[in-house]
């Protein structure tokens, strides 16, 4: 009893039986296949479950049915198909080589894998023969179109177009491709310097812009806060100005109303002295009119007295009358105090002098 199992199918491949006949179909022309009990690929798998089947005359190639991982890396799955794969080695547009880890998902349907083993004898001859190739020289020859920067930054656009390649390629095999994963890229080490060191100098100068846009907020906030504690002060200060505002206007209004005040009374005044000047200016020329009039009457008296007096006694006569009067009025000494008589010996002088010692001590003794 030959067992299969699950998620597997048995291929068929019979040494003896019936003569070979080919049911393959025209479309086929990878390999013969023949029904049950004839010698070659049986057309139909056996399914999971015992079968009856004599090994010496029949081989069973087991083909996995469910998905299957191949990984071109440092990593084996436990089917072991992928033990002989291995990171693939390219070189990039810009002449760099570096290594691509890949894995290739795929899987074989029951109906097909009787085909596959016609094609290529084993799921080994499968994958080292066919897949291997296929999918590394695809990389191989894509990577020349892309730098490797390419390969970093748009990882996801070369993984995308890597599936739909193979997919096409391995159709051809009656295999399915589900997915094609890119896995570690390892491009060169003086390449990755010089991206690491541009990348720390990105993240520096945005730490930097970040630490700028911190200090500017500290800054901010310290204006602000130093804005609100000064905002009291402010606020006095501003209410300070408009009472001293409210002052000045107060002192000019003052200052106008005085100033109003003085030029009205000094215009009262400026009235007042004038009228006064006025009055006292009429007063004088009154006063000088009418002393004028006193002067010239008092005048014109005297005149006719005088000319009355001339015609009485005559000019001689009224003229010693008013020299006579004149001496009265000013007491005018006619006679001397001492007389002096000379006899022509010179005793006059003698008596002259006594005559004066003589008034001295009257006029000491009346004192």
């Amino acid at each position: 009893m030959t067992e299969i199992p699950i998620g597997h199918v048995g291929v068929v491949i019979a040494f003896v039986g019936k003569a070979h006949e080919d049911v393959s179909g025209k479309e086929f022309k990878h390999g013969n296949l023949v029904n049950q009990g004839h010698k070659g690929v049986w057309v139909t798998p056996l399914y999971p479950g015992k079968h009856p089947l004599n090994t010496r005359v029949m081989k069973v190639e087991l083909v996995p049915t469910t998905n299957i991982v191949l990984n071109w890396a440092m990593r084996t799955e436990s089917h072991t198909y992928d033990q002989h794969l291995s990171s693939i080695t390219v070189r990039s547009k810009d002449g760099f080589s570096f290594n691509l880890d890949v894995s290739q998902i795929i899987h074989v349907g029951a109906p097909d894998a009787p085909k596959v083993i016609s094609r290529v004898g084993s799921m080994q001859n499968l994958v080292d023969h066919v897949l291997q190739p296929i999918v590394g020289n695809y990389f191989r020859n894509s990577a020349q179109a892309y730098t490797v920067l390419d390969f970093l930054t748009a990882r996801s656009e070369r993984q995308s177009e890597a599936a739909s390649h193979i997919r096409t390629a391995i159709g051809a095999y009656d295999v399915q491709a589900i997915d094609t994963l890119l896995g570690d890229i390892t491009p060169p080490a003086e390449l990755m310097q010089t991206q690491t060191d541009r990348k720390i100098a990105e993240e520096q100068r945005k730490t930097f812009e970040v630490q700028q846009a911190a200090q500017q907020q500290r800054q901010l906030l310290v204006r602000e806060t130093a804005q609100a504690d000064i905002q009291q002060d402010m606020v006095k200060a501003e209410r300070g100005v408009s009472i001293a505002e409210l002052h000045a206007n107060s002192q000019v209004k003052q200052a106008t109303g005085e100033a109003e005040a003085v030029r009205l009374r000094a215009a009262a005044e400026s009235d007042a002295l004038k009228l006064r000047a006025s009055g006292e200016a009429e007063g004088l020329r009154q006063r000088g009119t009418g002393e004028a009039e006193a002067v010239r009457a008092i005048g014109g008296a005297k005149a006719d007295a005088y000319r009355a007096g001339v015609d009485s006694l005559g000019p001689q006569g009224y003229a010693i009358l008013q020299l006579m009067q004149i001496i009265g009025e000013q007491k005018v000494r006619v006679v001397p105090d001492v007389s002096v008589s000379g006899n022509g010996q010179g005793g006059g002088l003698t008596e002259a002098l006594l005559g004066m010692l003589l008034k001295q001590q009257t006029e000491t003794a009346k004192k």
